[in-house]
């Protein structure tokens, strides 16, 4: 593995830790920064780079909120000498229904992408793309949280998300298979319009993730593997590399949001995604009109 590019791949890991959990497009992101700090591998290894490094991040999210997303654990009993005794092992059943929602709201998206995965790479992996879709969606978070600022959001934890409201959430998260418009974007957008309260909203956005990047990993892997035939030495260590940086960061993003949005909105975001879609279009159009 080559220096350089190791230290490409841990930007690339910062990055895609930093952006998966914010509404800010991870994809989009990566795609841009690619244009930028190429990385020295092929086209084949880099799609699947952008999809399976954000296994580090599903980690991140399994390690911070294990005791909220395992339904099995042992029953604690208190003996007459105080001592505490382990019992027989029993089922949650909250966080049985939880995983129940978190699977309905995968449906729309996973069949969407399933089908359209390689037309939408083909046509919509582009700079102008990604630029677009940011700015839409960062107006449309200024808008919602305007509307919502007078407004008292009911749903206030994520046993309150019922499965038509995981349903619908889930038919918003069929957008981000559009770059640059964010999964946990479009999701959060969702369980604004429907009346979640932004750190339930965050949290089952960041739940959500877990059988989505799954999935989508494992459907990466599997292309790439029929295709390529399998890892090189360097590109399996630029995916572990990068994968590590991703947890890692992970862990800190996923914290930091969950404390700002039980004080603030989502409006600073929408600003930021509309001030980095400004500067793509103008980096796109300067070159022409220069030229």
């Amino acid at each position: 593995m080559e220096f350089l590019e190791i230290l490409k791949v841990i930007l690339l890991g910062v990055v895609e830790g930093i952006t998966e959990w914010l509404p800010v497009s991870s994809t989009g992101h990566m795609l841009l920064l690619d244009e930028v700090v190429t990385l020295k591998a092929s086209e084949a290894f880099k799609e699947m780079f952008f999809v399976v490094v954000q296994l580090g991040a599903i980690l991140a999210v399994v390690v911070l909120f294990w005791h909220k997303l395992f339904p099995w654990h042992r029953e604690k009993t208190e003996a007459a000498d105080g001592q505490v005794q382990k019992g027989k092992i029993a089922v949650d059943k909250g966080i049985l229904r939880l995983w129940g929602k978190v699977l309905v709201a995968c449906v729309p998206a996973g069949v969407i992408g399933i089908l359209f995965d390689d037309l939408l790479e083909a046509y919509l992996h582009t700079p102008l793309v990604i630029a677009l879709t940011l700015i839409v969606y960062g107006v449309a978070f200024i808008l919602i949280e305007n509307r919502n600022k007078t407004k008292e959001l009911p749903l206030k934890t994520t046993a309150d998300i019922t499965y038509k409201h995981a349903l619908i959430i889930g038919a918003f998260q069929v957008l981000s298979l559009i770059p640059g418009t964010s999964r946990s974007g479009a999701t959060i957008i969702g369980a604004l319009l429907v009346g979640i309260a932004r750190p339930a909203g965050a949290e089952f956005t960041f739940y959500l993730a877990i059988p989505v990047m799954l999935g989508a990993s494992a459907i990466k892997l599997l292309e790439f593997f029929m295709e390529s035939g399998g890892f090189t030495g360097a590109e399996l260590g630029y995916l572990l590399v990068g994968a590590a940086v991703a947890f890692i960061v992970s862990m800190l993003a996923i914290k930091f949001l969950m404390n700002f949005v039980k004080k603030h909105d989502f409006k600073a975001f929408g600003w930021y995604r509309i001030a980095l879609g400004a500067v793509v279009i103008a980096t796109l159009v300067l070159p022409a009109l220069l030229a």
